[in-house]
């Protein structure tokens, strides 16, 4: 991890959780990010900053789960916020829990009102309402599409067939994995679900530009009547999403249509492990491509100041 900044002594965030999947939105960092674009300033917070992500996050005062929104300003100028969106081990594109997470926190503590808004992140701008009960949220996710289909990997002498989409993160989406999605499932579903990103790395089975495809989602029927699917998340560093995952919602959601499976403005209904469900439709854009359109509730838990006391061993975060 990088040495050049100071932890500060105290830290204000804003905690909630969406649909069980926790976020820590980080008000005051004071970061000197540059006044490059949102994706060169996630990579400078990489570069420079990374004991911060850490600490923010990681035990003693996160946990795997949790998941960083660090507000800055935004590059476009149509947008009201920016944020860049990290975890107990790195950096995402987007987070759909985490944009729910944020609207809700910022519209319950007065930062942000019931509306329309806009949110700049490192892989484009986000637009999103903040319904008028201020714990709802609906979010235009950016483009979202399949690159590969029919994609193989034998995990336990299974072979099983899945799809590579990008919904913001790079996800590796599979049917056929003979697996139950309970929850007390949960230790192993992620080690099936870590053996199938060892086996898509080994291929060398990539996103765009050779990028990592470092979430795998299960999908299944769900139990509850009305819901369309249940899935499960893993998230890079080994830690499943407790709710249905907003860019794995909009992945799932550019398969289906790739397959004319899901009309444009049909209603797909994804739930989590746990049970909490986000309602997804799409659009298509001027040039014909998927847009995802996702609606999901959030609580706020805290309003509170992080410590950070010289002398603490643990100041920097528990890596593990």
């Amino acid at each position: 991890m990088s040495s050049s900044y100071p932890i500060p002594a105290k830290l204000r965030v804003l905690d909630s959780h969406t649909g069980g999947e926790p976020t820590r939105v980080v008000l005051d960092a004071s970061l000197d990010l540059g006044s490059g674009s949102m994706a060169a300033r996630r990579d400078r917070f990489r570069a420079d900053f990374d004991r911060f992500r850490s600490a923010v996050v990681n035990e003693p005062r996160g946990s795997e789960a949790v998941v960083g929104a660090l507000l800055c300003e935004p590059v476009d100028p149509t947008c009201d916020v920016g944020a860049i969106f990290f975890n107990n081990v790195g950096f995402l594109g987007m987070c759909g829990h985490a944009t729910i997470g944020l609207g809700v926190s910022l519209a319950q503590t007065g930062r942000l009102e019931p509306g329309q808004h806009r949110l700049d992140t490192p892989v484009g701008v986000v637009p999103f309402e903040v319904h008028e009960d201020r714990r709802s949220v609906t979010l235009e996710n950016i483009v979202s599409y399949r690159t590969h289909a029919g994609v193989e990997v034998t995990v336990r002498g299974r072979t099983m067939s899945g799809e590579v989409a990008w919904g913001g993160n790079w996800f590796y989406l599979v049917d056929d994995h003979g697996q139950e999605l309970e929850p007390e499932n949960a230790e192993e579903l992620t080690e099936i679900s870590l053996e199938m990103r060892a086996e898509l790395e080994a291929q060398g089975i990539a996103g765009d530009d050779g990028a990592e495809v470092d979430h795998v989602e299960l999908m299944g029927p769900s139990p509850t009547d009305g819901i369309d699917g249940r899935s499960f998340v893993l998230c890079p560093g080994g830690a499943w999403d407790r709710s249905p995952c907003g860019t794995g919602t909009s992945a799932k959601v550019a398969c289906l249509a790739a397959d004319g499976k899901l009309a444009e403005g049909e209603i797909w209904r994804q739930e989590s492990l746990i049970g909490s469900v986000f309602d997804a439709r799409y659009r298509f854009d001027d040039e014909g491509r998927v847009v995802p359109i996702v609606t999901g509730s959030a609580w706020v838990t805290a309003e509170s100041t992080l410590i950070f006391e010289d002398g603490d061993p643990l100041r920097e975060g528990l890596e593990l």
